[in-house]
């Protein structure tokens, strides 16, 4: 019997699914990722770890259901490079607002949002709690990718676009659609030095634009990129989002 959601009949959702069953809902981006990367690295990196993640769920007897991948998202940022599709935050809230009304027409009570895209970060959080007053779901949102592999270049803390954890695995997933010759480093160096701003974790963010830090759009060093790191922090990554999922199916606000 199929995961996905999308292939079931109208009966047979209704049927299928029960108020122990996750929706997992893939969210990505059609955007610019520099000269070595394709517009879909991040749609393809979420859906393939939210596939994967599911495929083993399943096989722990988790009762997951897949839906297609959510892949033109928030990406203004990159709205300045030819390629990229991008919704406003008016479009993009409206659109999980409504998937979230869809998903409580099913038996399904809980949703999770495996987001590949960082542009999408807060609006998904702020999505959550909407979707939860809304329609009574229990709603999660979590990375598709996390971490960096070992050994790779020292970008300061600022691999957080087109970088060596991307461009791996985009070298894993589609090696024929990176082009290594055409990468470059491209670190704000100059951030490393503040104390309180700067991105992830730091206390004071800030507006940017991904042209902000030069003209290729890359924030981080792909140069160093390989397939072998890339299965690595596949790997890894569906291991967590498997580790989550465990946690989601059990999930409650009361104790």
């Amino acid at each position: 019997m199929t995961y996905k959601l999308a292939e079931l009949s109208g009966p047979a959702v209704a049927h299928s699914l029960t108020d122990s069953s996750i929706a997992v809902i893939p969210t990505g981006a059609i955007e610019h990722h520099g000269p070595h990367l394709p517009l879909l690295t991040d749609a393809l990196i979420a859906s393939e770890v939210a596939e994967a993640a599911v495929q083993q769920g399943l096989s722990q007897g988790l009762d997951l259901w897949l839906l297609p991948t959510l892949t033109y998202t928030k990406s203004d940022e990159h709205a300045w490079a030819p390629g990229t599709m991008w919704l406003s935050a008016e479009t993009l809230w409206a659109t999980l607002v409504d998937l979230g009304r869809s998903i409580a027409t099913t038996p399904a009570r809980r949703v999770v949002f495996v987001n590949g895209h960082g542009g999408n970060t807060a609006l998904l959080g702020v999505a959550n709690r909407e979707l939860r007053r809304r329609f009574g779901l229990d709603t999660f949102s979590m990375p598709a990718s996390l971490g960096q592999a070992e050994g790779g270049p020292d970008e300061l803390g600022f691999g957080i676009h087109a970088g060596h954890a991307e461009t791996s695995v985009v070298m894993h997933l589609r090696p024929d659609l990176v082009n290594l010759s055409l990468a470059a480093r491209n670190v704000p160096e100059h951030l490393a030095e503040l104390e309180y701003i700067g991105f992830n974790g730091y206390p004071v963010s800030f507006g940017w634009t991904s042209d902000d830090f030069g003209p290729s759009g890359v924030i981080g060093d792909p140069t160093g990129a390989s397939a072998e790191a890339g299965a690595t922090l596949f790997a890894e990554s569906v291991r967590r989002a498997v580790g989550a999922l465990t946690e989601i199916s059990t999930f409650r606000h009361k104790a």
